[in-house]
C-alpha cells in the first residue's frame, strides 16, 4: 500500500471540439490499462445497448451526468483517477463547446499537461487554438496533439503531416514549451495503450507510454517559501494556557524551526519557534502540508497575513495586473467593484482598465475593452490593500487570484499575475 501512495502522480487534462473524441480516449485509456471494474464495464455495455449503440460507447465511463449521456457530450469537468505499475494519474475531462472555455482553465489550472485532441479529418479549427491560448496561459509545461479518428482517413501519413506542421507554427506563436504528436483512434485504441500496426511509418511512443514518461511539474517544495495564515489558534485550555500559532496550508516552499521569517504586510520579523502537524511537532514541513506555525515573538498576526522567509519577499502591490479569463454571462464592467480572493486574503477591487483582448482565431491583441464569458483579457485591477503576490509564471500557487461578484457572490473571473504594461509589454 505505501508503494502505491508513494508513486509519482501527473496530473493531465484533455481538451478538444465537440465530438473529437476526448471521453472516448479516456475511456480507451483506463479500458486497455485494466483500470475499470467488471461491474462498471457492465454497466457501460448496458447504456451503450439502451441507447441504440452498436458497439460498446467507451464514452460513457467519463460521462456521468445525466445530460451528458443523454446529449453525447461533456459539459461539466469530469476527473477520473487511474494508475499503472510506474505512475499514478488524475485526468480532468473538460467540455469542447465553445461556451464551456472557462471549464477547460477549471481543468487545465492544476495540471502538469493538456491532451488537446484534433479531428483527423477536420484539422486545426477555432477550439484547437483556444485550448492552446489556455494551456500558454495556464503555463503548461507539456502538450499533447493527438491526432484522433485516423482510422477514418486510412491512416495516412500525409494528414498527419500537414496537421502537424500546422500547429507547429502555433506552438511556435504561444511559446508552447514541449509539444508532443500522436496519431491515434481513441474507438479502436490505436497507439492509445498498445501500438498500433497500422501507422508503421510513426515510430514514437503510445499515449501511455508518453504519459508515464512525461516529466511531472517542479515540485512546489522547491519554491519560496510562502505561507499564507488562515487561522489564528489561541489555546482554551489550562495546560496550554500561552498556547499560539498559525495554521494554513504552505503553498509552497520548505520551512524549518528557527528560519528567521517576515510577516506580510506589517514587515515584523520574528524566527519560528516550532511547527505542528496534527499532535506532533515537526524539524521541517514542505509544501503543500497543512501545518501550525508558532513563533518566538509575540507579533500580530490574522488570517490573510502570509509569513515568507526574511531572504525572498514576494511582491506587494494594490495595483494588480492580470490575464483574467471571464467566467460570467454578465460583462466585465470597467470602474465596478468586485471581491477579490488571493489565497487566503479576501479584499476589494475595482477594475482600473482593460488592456486589450485576445482574438481567438488569429491569436493576435485587440483593443476591445468588452469583456464577456469566455472571453480572455489583460485587465488592471487595483486593490483596497495591497497583495502579497509572485507573478503566475514564477508561482502557481500564490500568482492566481479569483474575482467575486459582491452581489451575487458568484466567482466571475479567474486571474493570473502577469507583469504590468509599464514593465513589460505582454504579448504572444
Amino acid at each position: 500500500m505505501s508503494g502505491y501512495l508513494d508513486m509519482e502522480l501527473l496530473r493531465f487534462t484533455t481538451a478538444g471540439s465537440v465530438d473529437d473524441g476526448k471521453s472516448t480516449l479516456i475511456g480507451r485509456l483506463l479500458y486497455d490499462s485494466k483500470s475499470i471494474f467488471e461491474d462498471q464495464m457492465e454497466a457501460v455495455k448496458a447504456a451503450s445497448e439502451r441507447l441504440g449503440n452498436e458497439e460498446v460507447n467507451l464514452a460513457l465511463l467519463t460521462d456521468g451526468l445525466r445530460a451528458e449521456r443523454e446529449q453525447g457530450i461533456t459539459i461539466d469537468v469530469a476527473y477520473r483517477y487511474f494508475a499503472t505499475p510506474k505512475r499514478k494519474f488524475i485526468i480532468a475531462d473538460t467540455p469542447g463547446h465553445i461556451e464551456y472555455t472557462r471549464n477547460m482553465v477549471t481543468g487545465a489550472s492544476t495540471a502538469d499537461a493538456a491532451i488537446i485532441l484534433v479531428d483527423a479529418r477536420n484539422g486545426i479549427i477555432e477550439q484547437t487554438k483556444r485550448h492552446s491560448y489556455v494551456a500558454s496561459l495556464l503555463q503548461l509545461e507539456n502538450v499533447v496533439i493527438a491526432i484522433n479518428k485516423m482510422d477514418l482517413v486510412d491512416f495516412s501519413e500525409e494528414v498527419y503531416t500537414r496537421i502537424k506542421a500546422e500547429y507547429t507554427e502555433i506552438a511556435r506563436k504561444l511559446n508552447l514549451k514541449n509539444v508532443h504528436y500522436l496519431p491515434i483512434s481513441a474507438r479502436d485504441g490505436d497507439n492509445v495503450v498498445n501500438r498500433s500496426e497500422k501507422t508503421p511509418w510513426y515510430e514514437g511512443p503510445t499515449l501511455l507510454d508518453l504519459l508515464e514518461s512525461l516529466p511531472v511539474k517542479e515540485n512546489i517544495d522547491k519554491l519560496p517559501v510562502r505561507f499564507p495564515v488562515q487561522y489564528v489558534i489561541r489555546s482554551q485550555s489550562d495546560e496550554f494556557h500561552d498556547y499560539r500559532a498559525y495554521a494554513g496550508r504552505l503553498a509552497s516552499g520548505t520551512i524549518k524551526v528557527g528560519d528567521k521569517v517576515t510577516i506580510l504586510p506589517s514587515f515584523t520579523e520574528s524566527t519560528v519557534k516550532a511547527i505542528d502537524e496534527a499532535d506532533k511537532s515537526l524539524e521541517e514541513a514542505f509544501a503543500p502540508q497543512s501545518i501550525a506555525i508558532r513563533l518566538n515573538d509575540n507579533v500580530d498576526v490574522s488570517r490573510g497575513d502570509m509569513i515568507v522567509k526574511s531572504d525572498n519577499l514576494p511582491k506587494i502591490n494594490a495595483n494588480i495586473s492580470l490575464l483574467v479569463c471571464w467566467l460570467n454571462h454578465r460583462p466585465l464592467s470597467i470602474g465596478a467593484k468586485y471581491i477579490i480572493r488571493h489565497t487566503t486574503d479576501e479584499v476589494f477591487g475595482i477594475i482600473k482598465d482593460v488592456y486589450f483582448k485576445v482574438n481567438i482565431n488569429t491569436l493576435e491583441n485587440i483593443s476591445d475593452k468588452s469583456v464577456r464569458m469566455n472571453d480572455i483579457a489583460h485587465i488592471l485591477v487595483k486593490t483596497s490593500k495591497p497583495l502579497k503576490y509572485d507573478l503566475y509564471a514564477d508561482n502557481r500557487e500564490t500568482g492566481n487570484l479569483v474575482i467575486i461578484d459582491e452581489a451575487t457572490y458568484e466567482t466571475v473571473g479567474a486571474g493570473m499575475i502577469v507583469e504590468s504594461l509599464e514593465e513589460q509589454t505582454f504579448s504572444i
